[in-house]
């Protein structure tokens, strides 16, 4: 069974080797403390990296959103430092949104290369009104706003074979749009996909794979049905029976055997090996 992906040069530029993907079963989801955290804030990086070092030794790869929700975090690098943790390229993803000031991004990408982060999720973000938008101008951008896909060439031209830029699917939007922007992702230089959470089977996404992109599906792991759709921009669902997040995993596993799956919402007070089948590998 395959849990990796192999990333042909004949979809990128012919000087870059092929390369072998997230050869692990998951990559959860690893939030990082609030910067309102005031006198709580020491508990919670301690926390961190008690949740960083233990998704590691269960063999699984990080992801750690850049202010999720439009809501101030501290970012990857800024956790690194203050926890003194170590960084395994191969199995932490630092998401990066279009919501910092140009030498801020700068500085974050130059402390990721340092840290030797390789694996960039980029996304255009929530916004909000703590958040500074990216002028698009200062990365090569041609429209008013700046998007993932002018960051991920930014991020390319800018810092070439330094990092691998990723971008995200949303399966929910018109389907046509949606193909349409992300192929110019692919374009820009995203060479691996995470989607949107997904409920069940979608067929959407077996149109990713003509791109030679490695794809990982996404999976939401809280009973909070409510949360998802507002994650996803959409109103809320009736539901006849409550949203039970390991079945859906039980048969997202059934739909996408091969794939990696992005576990968004863990409850990491619960012992995880007990409910995810595929650690037990």
């Amino acid at each position: 069974m395959r849990l990796c992906g192999v990333i042909r040069t004949a979809a990128h530029p012919p000087h870059r080797e092929e390369y072998i993907m997230f050869e692990f079963p998951y990559i959860i989801e690893l939030l990082s403390p609030k910067q309102s955290a005031g006198n709580n804030l020491q508990r919670l990086l301690d926390r961190f990296a008690k949740r960083y070092s233990q998704t590691l030794d269960m063999g699984c790869g990080i992801s750690v959103p850049d202010n999720p929700m439009g809501k101030l975090r501290m970012s990857l690098v800024e956790c690194l430092e203050r926890c003194g943790l170590q960084v395994d390229s191969e199995r932490v993803v630092m998401n990066l949104n279009t919501f910092h000031r140009k030498d801020e991004l700068d500085a974050l990408l130059e402390k990721a290369a340092a840290a030797g982060i390789r694996n960039l999720l980029i996304v255009r973000g929530d916004g909000g009104p703590e958040l500074p938008r990216l002028d698009v101008q200062s990365i090569g951008g041609k429209h008013s706003v700046a998007t993932s896909i002018d960051l991920i060439r930014y991020i390319n031209t800018a810092w070439p074979d330094q990092f691998i830029t990723g971008a995200a699917f949303n399966p929910y939007k018109s389907f046509g749009f949606e193909m349409s922007h992300f192929e110019k992702k692919v374009e820009a230089g995203a060479r691996f996909v995470i989607t949107q959470p997904l409920i069940c089977h979608e067929p959407l996404i077996d149109n990713l794979r003509k791109f030679d992109v490695f794809v990982v599906i996404e999976a939401w792991m809280s009973a909070n049905i409510e949360l998802f759709y507002k994650s996803i921009g959409q109103d809320t669902e009736e539901y006849t029976i409550p949203f039970d997040p390991l079945k859906n995993l039980e048969e997202l596993h059934r739909s996408y055997p091969e794939d990696c799956v992005y576990l968004a919402m863990v409850d990491f007070n619960r012992d995880l090996r007990s409910y995810l089948p595929r650690l037990s590998w």
